[in-house]
């Protein structure tokens, strides 16, 4: 590869991530309401070089959900890591939420009227998937959770919590409620985790 070329690809990320920091902020500001010329401009750029990164809308937004899944896989292996099954899927449920509470273009994209373009992010959406369905399975296995617990499941209780986190929603008691719910053991058992002691954060 060419110097030239290397320059010509440098420029080329540089103006995509301009394009998602761009689209994150006016996501997070107007929801649906944004136009693609809009981001082009907040970004710096002629909205023919946003076309040439992004075919439409359904796309970007699936490049915002990329970009958050690719900085949740090192927190999700890092929970997995964990030597206590109920810990680990403990620690990936709450990193994930305490990662997206801040990012509201990355919840509305979640969230939103629109369905992301999922062809878009394939190899980040696996990376990280792979990495809660065998947490998920960790946990049945040990009876920590119910065994009819999925990593779908996982993903309901994720988005029901990002609901919550706009205005006066408080997703942490959503989710202790959630918890309450799906663990494994007999109904009333105390909560196999130290995050239960915690009343001030739900």
């Amino acid at each position: 590869m060419t110097a030239s070329e290397r320059s010509l690809r440098a420029d080329a990320r540089r103006n995509r991530e301009s394009v998602l920091d761009a689209a994150g902020e006016l996501f997070a500001q107007r929801g649906d309401g944004v136009q693609m010329d809009e981001i082009a401009e907040r970004a710096g750029l002629g909205v023919g070089t946003l076309y040439r990164h992004f075919a439409d809308k359904r796309a970007l937004l699936a490049a915002i959900i990329g970009r958050r899944f690719e900085a949740m896989t090192g927190l999700a292996s890092s929970a997995e890591a964990l030597e206590d099954p109920w810990a680990a899927f403990e620690a990936l449920l709450y990193g994930y939420l305490e990662s997206a509470e801040p990012d509201a273009a990355f919840r509305f994209a979640l969230l939103g009227p629109h369905e992301p373009t999922w062809g878009d992010i394939d190899e980040q959406k696996t990376a990280f998937s792979a990495i809660v369905e065998r947490i998920v399975r960790r946990a049945v296995a040990a009876g920590r959770l119910r065994a009819d617990f999925r990593a779908d499941d996982f993903v309901l209780i994720t988005r029901g919590a990002m609901a919550n986190m706009a205005g006066s929603g408080n997703w942490r008691r959503h989710v202790a409620l959630q918890l309450e719910g799906i663990r494994g053991g007999s109904p009333g058992d105390a909560p196999p985790d130290a995050r239960s002691e915690r009343p001030s954060e739900v």
